[in-house]
């Protein structure tokens, strides 16, 4: 099994996507990127700690690729959206990609300079930033497939 870490918003959604994902096995919501090691979601949504919601991916890459993720990840948010998803405003809500290995990077990269060139997005630029992977913190129990658990339609619009 590999692991890949994604940042596109409200971690309901983007949880919700990946499980969806043929070889996915498990995704779990949780905070990356900060500053703080005792992070909780209340001092998250409040964007103060410099973390972003994301998604840690456990997946089998025999049945699907780290491209394929990216592909997932990509079309399920609005990359040229800084610091924001929708409604959910801060920059616990950015877009990003935490690459667990240089091989993730370069896969990364090459995705999103071809992301950009598809003109899907027209002449707006591209804001997701693809950094190292950095302590993830897992969220609180309620959070973990949040969308499932209350029976709700997913928070995320396919773009």
């Amino acid at each position: 099994m590999a692991l890949a870490t994604f940042g596109a918003g409200c971690f309901w959604g983007v949880e919700y996507f990946f499980r969806q994902v043929n070889g996915v096995s498990n995704a779990t919501c949780g905070y990356m990127g900060g500053n703080n090691s005792a992070t909780t979601y209340e001092e998250v949504k409040k964007g103060k700690t410099g973390h972003a919601e994301v998604v840690q991916v456990e997946f089998d890459p025999a049945l699907v690729s780290y491209e394929d993720l990216l592909e997932v990840f990509w079309k399920n948010h609005n990359p040229t959206s800084l610091n924001m998803q929708g409604g959910d405003i801060g920059t616990q809500y950015r877009s990003t990609i935490f690459f667990h290995d240089r091989e993730q990077k370069a896969a990364a990269e090459t995705s999103k300079l071809a992301f950009a060139r598809s003109g899907r997005w027209g002449l707006r630029h591209i804001v997701t930033e693809i950094v190292p992977l950095q302590q993830f913190h897992v969220a609180e129990e309620y959070h973990q497939n949040y969308i499932d658990k209350n029976n709700l339609p997913s928070c995320h619009i396919e773009y």
